[in-house]
């Protein structure tokens, strides 16, 4: 499948995308408090991505059967909402897709529930810094694999590793689009990135190492030695002058 460059029509359908992402975002982060369980988040983000004038593109991509992921501790993604009660100092992944009029976003955060936690809020603060890595390097005529080779850098500065097995992808015109987009190195390889690409750009760390298991649900990824994890994604728009983030909270 060729990537897909977007107009500029498409290109604010998806600002508009991002903003109900975001907007839905910020809501769920300040009401994640200890005692909340999971499912009550995604009942929230299924009723506000609705009244905001958006669709929830995870629920029943591919047989997903909520509207948010939320992963918790050891697991890095595709976590299942449900009856889990959110304990002091968990780490909580948050990741949401939006569709509006046909266009498509996808985004993510991570954060400490309740009480600060030495070790996980380092591991936040490494997911969004290996995001602004990668940023940093993504200007039309880069090389793709440029932007994993900043990321895996940035994580192994912080003394991280960086998931396995898996990548950001185009976004826009479908959830998942090509290409993929890698989150190590090393620098210089895949094809050019060009003014028009949307890439969904999202690092996924863990303290220990970077080896996952998936649960019998068929969906959630945990790390294999059970290490805590983050996960840090926006969808960003390669602009004639540079990126430019659609889903910026």
């Amino acid at each position: 499948m060729p990537v897909t460059l977007k107009s500029a029509r498409e290109i604010e359908l998806m600002r508009a995308a991002g903003r109900i992402a975001a907007t839905v975002l910020d809501e769920l982060r300040a009401v994640a408090r200890p005692g909340v369980t999971t499912g009550e988040l995604d009942a929230l983000a299924c009723e506000r991505i609705r009244e905001l004038g958006g669709r929830p593109a995870f629920l029943g991509y591919r047989g997903y059967p909520a509207c948010i992921c939320t992963s918790v501790n050891e697991q890095v993604l595709h976590g299942i909402p449900g009856k889990r009660v959110l304990r002091d100092g968990d780490l909580l992944s948050l990741d949401v897709g939006v569709e509006y009029r046909g266009l498509y976003v996808d985004a993510a955060v991570s954060f400490v529930v309740g009480s600060p936690n030495s070790l996980a809020q380092r591991l936040v603060a490494a997911a969004e810094g290996a995001f602004r890595a990668a940023l940093a390097v993504a200007y039309p005529g880069r090389r793709l694999s440029d932007l994993g080779a900043a990321i895996e850098a940035y994580v192994r500065a912080q003394g991280f590793s960086v998931i396995t097995g898996y990548s950001g992808h185009g976004v826009g015109l479908d959830l998942h689009e090509e290409p993929s987009v890698p989150n190590t190195g090393p620098a210089g390889r895949g094809i050019r990135l060009r003014p028009g690409m949307t890439l969904a750009v999202e690092p996924m760390l863990s303290a220990g190492g970077p080896e996952t298991v998936v649960a019998d649900d068929g969906w959630t990824v945990s790390t294999r030695d059970g290490s805590l994890t983050a996960h840090y994604e926006h969808t960003i728009w390669i602009g004639s002058e540079g990126p430019v983030i659609l889903t910026a909270r």
